[in-house]
Formats: structure tokens, C-alpha cells, sequence
């Protein structure tokens, strides 16, 4: 494990742990926690040997509290990274997979760096809320862009326009996480998805996620069928892409070389 300033690393084979860990403040984050973020994830985006990512928070009370309002107010809250919050939220290259184990509250920033992410596991304490309006501010880091891509405009707008806290048990009725489990076992249950992913080919699954997102911005469903994404070829002339089928043959377990 890797002690940064704001957030702990641990790289356990294949995944890659990310902490964030300034529970004084409920894992809200500042400028200098942004930037530090954004160089752990180049990181993990950068190695080959890294195939799937986790994000939690420290403590049993916060994910992420979002934005240091008490820095901001001091005149200190200084640029946030191209990256986006957390280093995440404008991150759209990241072909590898990202789990969110919230184990508290995600509030503002916070829900948006686990909306950034592409599976949502949450302890039946979470909750989440894009609170920012009540502040005087948006949920400019993806929220009022994010959420309504991913559950009904209505919902969406009963959230944003007012703030509400919701549960992690709505959250999944509304479809935004993927499941509920006890208290305390958030990062034990992102742990148990990352392995269901790591039983694929790697490089099937960022084709799977690039073509995914890719695709879904496109004008037509025409048009997302027929292209095909970087990901996706490099997918196709890779060894992992003929080792796959011949496991399937020979009645194996592949051995995936990601490559």
C-alpha cells in the first residue's frame, strides 16, 4: 500500500485499490487532492498489468463529501485538473472499468466521481445528492449530465432541482447502482465484481466499454453498429482474441495476455 497525501493505493494483482482519505473532512476534496488523484489514475491507465479500478472511501461515514466548501470559501480553492474531480469525472479515455464502493455519504463531487465510474456498489448506508444549488453552485463535474443519461429525466430533475438525499436502496430502485449490500461490505462486494471482470479478456472488456460509451453518443443506432471503435480492432488482432474461443474448444480456463 502507497500512502499519498490524500488517498491510499494499494494494487492487489490485477486492481488497483484507490482511498480517498481526508475523513476529517468526509473525504471532501480540494485542488491539491484533485491533482494527486488525477496522477494516481494516469498511473493505473498507464500500466498494463492493471486491469480493473476501485474507488471507496476511508472510514464507515464518507465516500466523498464532493467540494471543500471551507476551502473555497477561504479563497483557496485553486484549478481543478483537465481530468476533472477526483481526477475522474472528465476522464472519457479510461477504457478500463472503474467501481465505486460507496460506504457513506456521496454528496455533490463525490456522487459524481461514483457516476463516473461504470458500476455503483453501495452499503445500505450510503447516500447520495447533488446538493449544490443549496449552495449557491451546479453540479458542473457531470451530475446535471451524467444522472439523466442514466436513469428518467424526472427523477433526474426531482434529484438536481432540489437536492434530496436518497438512499442507497432508491438509488438502485432509480437504477443508478448496481446493488445494496450490508454496511462495511462495499469494498468486499467491488472486490467480488472486479473478479467476475477479470474472468474476461481485458481487452474485450475496454472494446466492450469504449464501444458502449462511444455508441451511445452517436446520432444513430446505424451509425454506432457499423463503426468500429480503436478498442474494439485492437481487440480483434490481438492473441487474447484467438485464446479465447480456443479455450472455450478445449474446454480451459483462458489465459488472457492482454495483448
Amino acid at each position: 500500500m502507497r500512502d499519498y497525501a490524500f488517498c491510499t493505493v494499494q494494487d492487489e494483482e490485477r486492481i488497483r485499490i484507490v482511498t480517498l482519505a481526508r475523513p476529517e473532512v468526509m473525504n471532501a476534496l480540494h485542488s491539491a487532492a484533485h491533482h494527486e488523484l488525477e496522477h494516481v489514475w494516469n498511473d493505473f491507465a498507464a500500466r498494463d498489468d492493471l486491469w480493473v479500478g476501485i474507488v471507496t472511501g476511508a472510514g464507515d461515514k464518507a465516500f466523498c463529501a464532493g467540494n471543500d466548501l471551507k476551502v473555497q470559501a477561504a479563497g483557496r480553492r485553486g484549478p481543478t485538473p483537465p481530468t476533472g474531480f477526483g481526477g475522474l469525472t472528465k476522464r472519457f479515455d479510461m477504457s478500463k472499468p472503474l467501481i465505486a464502493a460507496v460506504n457513506g455519504v456521496a454528496m455533490g463531487g463525490g456522487f459524481e466521481i461514483a457516476l463516473a465510474c461504470d458500476i455503483i456498489v453501495a452499503a445500505q448506508n450510503a447516500v447520495f445528492a447533488l446538493p449544490e444549488p443549496r449552495v449557491g453552485l451546479i453540479a458542473g463535474a457531470g451530475g446535471v449530465h451524467r444522472l439523466p443519461r442514466m436513469i428518467p429525466q424526472k427523477h433526474a430533475l426531482g434529484m438536481i432541482l432540489t437536492g434530496r438525499r436518497v438512499s442507497a436502496v432508491e438509488g438502485k430502485e432509480l437504477g443508478f447502482v448496481n446493488e445494496v449490500v450490508p454496511a462495511g461490505q462495499a469494498l468486499s462486494a467491488a472486490k467480488r465484481w472486479a473478479a467476475l471482470i477479470l474472468e474476461c479478456s481485458p481487452m474485450a472488456i475496454r472494446a466492450s466499454k469504449q464501444a458502449l460509451y462511444a455508441g451511445m453518443s452517436e446520432q444513430s443506432l446505424e451509425t454506432a453498429l457499423t463503426t468500429v471503435y480503436p478498442a474494439q480492432q485492437a481487440n480483434m488482432a490481438s492473441q487474447d482474441y484467438v485464446e479465447g474461443p480456443k479455450a472455450f474448444a478445449e474446454k480451459r480456463k483462458p489465459n488472457w495476455q492482454n495483448r
